[in-house]
């Protein structure tokens, strides 16, 4: 009994030691929405075949020859409020030269006050809700907002984590460099 009773303090004490260590060397002041983990920037971009909230059929792939800003987004997201106006910018400058479109998924948000949000505030692009469906969870969303860029043959090029301006997408589609992630800093 004795015996036992040694060992299972052993085992409990390299375990708290472990702890301890892990602890110690974590990185505790990191942002983890910094790391992006989910490792979809240079993949084909995960179907959304979808009804948007005006009853029009949405699909990803009808989308291909041309830039499509995907944004997840919420009414109850203040970041995602305050970028807003940039998102119909893009939309209104992109839709005349027909280059790119914008979707906008609304996760985990009531379909009247998103009817209401586009309503008060403008944007004439597809809305998918994401109630009844895991988009946010096949593009490994972790923040709202969160938007991702795909190219015209449909291959998520840039991964913007936080608010976004025109700017900065019409820079990632210009540079058309190699895959990459930003994150923007909250303000």
């Amino acid at each position: 009994m004795k015996h036992r009773s040694a060992l299972i303090a052993g085992v409990v004490g390299v375990v708290a030691v472990a702890l301890i260590v892990l602890f110690l060397t974590a990185d505790i002041d990191g942002n983890p929405l910094d790391t992006d983990t989910n490792q979809l920037v240079g993949k084909p971009a995960p179907a959304i075949d979808a009804t948007d909230t005006e009853g029009r059929p949405f699909a990803v792939s009808d989308y291909r020859g041309r830039w499509l800003l995907v944004n997840f987004f919420a009414t109850w997201c203040a970041p995602c409020i305050k970028e807003h106006p940039e998102l119909v910018a893009f939309s209104e400058a992109h839709s005349r030269l027909g280059d790119a479109s914008v979707v906008s998924v609304a996760y985990n948000d009531e379909p009247d006050l998103v009817n209401e949000f586009f309503e008060r505030n403008g944007g004439d692009w597809a809305v998918i809700a994401d109630d009844k469906s895991d988009f946010s969870i096949d593009y490994a969303v972790v923040g709202l907002p969160e938007s991702y860029l795909v190219d015209p043959d449909g291959i998520i090029v840039h991964k913007f984590i936080g608010g976004i301006t025109k700017a900065e997408v019409e820079a990632v589609m210009a540079d058309q460099g190699p895959a990459t992630t930003t994150t923007v800093a909250p303000s």
